[in-house]
């Protein structure tokens, strides 16, 4: 199965039509400066990964709305703060919020997201569902301090990359699958391998100068000294690649990664994240379409 044919699953069209119209009213329900910068955030687009899981981990006919609605927005406000932090300026071919209404209208729109969200999860009274997001919300907070704690460190560990993959990827995708199912602990974690797989692909991609996926200009982590798997990997192997990650010249570095071999070694980190993901499914009524979601993550060419 295709990532195309997951999306003929029955329903899903209906779902995803449903959940684009609640994200404009969640997004526009207080006009201003914020929900402006929030509005252009949405119509930037997206894969809609995050709700796709709530669907897929629920029962036919039983997605919960209020849970893709506030999964993609918490998806959203990160995205805003993680470009004001890194002082990224485009992302998906725009400007970034932060580059185009300044860093304080930046700040305050990404606040307003993450506060439209569990609005939105709050209105069902589900407080089970509340304290989910709230506890993947915090991970992510977790996984960004990591994240500064470990700029321009190639002696990273890998433990401690992944750790952070978890934290700042792998429990969105989590509490996708557990809001979708009701709490199934299995499926929560396939959601988590599943993010970890996801964001090594991710790091592998902007490695190999692909950006349509990521959204970033091609480089971006090794010029943020992000340690990522690969960078980690080839800063082993490599000198140069070394000497960038930890804030030296650039020059030359990036394409030095590849020929270290640690792109298809972190590939490999990927889908061994991908496998772990696919063995939590015994039994899943939608077995199939989170496998081939699972298989779609890892082997993104672009």
């Amino acid at each position: 199965m295709s990532l195309a044919t997951i999306r003929e699953t029955p329903g899903l069209d209906a779902y995803l039509e449903e959940l684009e119209e609640r994200l404009t009213e969640a997004v526009g329900a207080y006009p201003g400066l914020v929900a402006e910068v929030g509005s252009e955030a949405l119509e930037a687009g997206g894969k809609r990964l995050r709700p796709l899981l709530v669907f897929l981990a629920a029962q036919p006919g039983e997605a919960p709305l209020a849970a893709g609605v506030a999964v993609e927005l918490v998806h959203m406000a990160t995205l805003v703060h993680d470009d004001l932090i890194d002082r990224a300026r485009y992302r998906r071919g725009r400007e970034a919020a932060w580059a185009s209404h300044g860093p304080e209208a930046a700040k305050a729109a990404g606040d307003y997201l993450f506060a439209r969200a569990f609005a939105e999860l709050s209105a069902t009274g589900d407080e089970a569902a509340v304290r989910c997001l709230a506890d993947a919300t915090l991970s992510l907070a977790r996984g960004e301090a990591l994240q500064r704690a470990q700029t321009n460190d190639p002696d990273t560990s890998v433990d401690d990359y992944l750790r952070r993959c978890a934290l700042k990827t792998g429990t969105l995708f989590e509490a996708a699958c557990l809001l979708g199912s009701g709490g199934d602990r299995e499926l929560g974690a396939f959601g988590l391998a599943l993010g970890i797989a996801f964001q090594i692909a991710d790091d592998i991609l902007d490695c190999s100068g692909e950006t349509i996926e990521t959204g970033k200009i091609a480089g971006t982590d090794l010029r943020e000294g992000t340690p990522t798997l690969p960078l980690i990997l080839a800063a082993r192997e490599d000198e140069l690649v070394r000497a960038a990650l930890a804030g030296g010249p650039l020059d030359g570095a990036l394409l030095r990664v590849a020929e270290t071999g640690a792109l298809e070694a972190a590939r490999e980190t990927a889908r061994d994240f991908a496998r772990r993901a696919r063995s939590r499914l015994d039994g899943h009524l939608r077995r199939e379409e989170l496998e081939a979601l699972a298989d779609a993550v890892v082997d993104r060419e672009s």
